[in-house]
C-alpha cells in the first residue's frame, strides 16, 4: 500500500509518500506551492523513464550485453492534456562496448517495459472511498 500524508498542516503543500519501507516527498511548484519535492505529473513521468532503464538493466544482464550506461530523459508536453492527449517524449543514451544490434535490442526493449504498456495500453479504472480520519501516525 502507499500512503500519502501532508506533511505542512500550517499552509504548505508538501506531503509525504510512504511506500514499504521508503518516503518520498511530493509538492506543488511555485506559486501554488514550495516546491520542496516533484509534482505528480513529475512522478507519473519519472516512472516510465525508470522502467525503462530498469527494464534495459534487466535485459542487458540476462542477455550477457555490455551495457555499462543508461541514460532516459522524458520530456512531457502537457499543452494538450485538457483535450485528452499527455504526451511523453524518452530520450534514451547507452553506452558500453555495444553492437549495433545489442544497441538496438536494447531501445525495442525500452518500448516494452511494464509502464510504457500500463500509460499506452491499458484502461486505469480508479475508485475513490472516504473513509474515517485516523490520527498522526496511524494509517486508514
Amino acid at each position: 500500500m502507499i500512503v500519502v500524508e501532508r506533511i505542512d498542516p500550517d499552509g504548505g503543500t508538501a506531503h509525504r509518500i510512504s511506500i514499504r519501507g521508503h518516503e518520498l516527498i511530493a509538492d506543488m511548484s511555485a506559486p501554488d506551492g514550495h516546491d520542496a519535492g516533484p509534482d505528480p505529473h513529475d512522478l507519473y513521468d519519472s516512472a516510465l523513464g525508470a522502467c525503462k532503464a530498469m527494464t534495459m538493466l534487466w535485459y542487458a544482464q540476462r542477455n550477457g550485453i555490455p551495457v555499462e550506461g543508461i541514460h532516459v530523459g522524458v520530456v512531457r508536453d502537457a499543452s494538450q492534456e485538457r483535450k485528452g492527449v499527455y504526451k511523453l517524449t524518452t530520450r534514451i543514451a547507452l553506452s558500453g562496448p555495444l553492437s549495433a544490434e545489442q544497441h538496438d535490442r536494447l531501445i525495442a526493449v525500452a518500448a516494452k517495459c511494464p509502464v510504457h504498456k500500463l500509460m499506452s495500453e491499458v484502461e486505469t479504472q480508479i475508485e475513490t472511498i472516504a473513509v474515517p480520519y485516523v490520527g498522526e501516525g496511524e494509517r486508514p
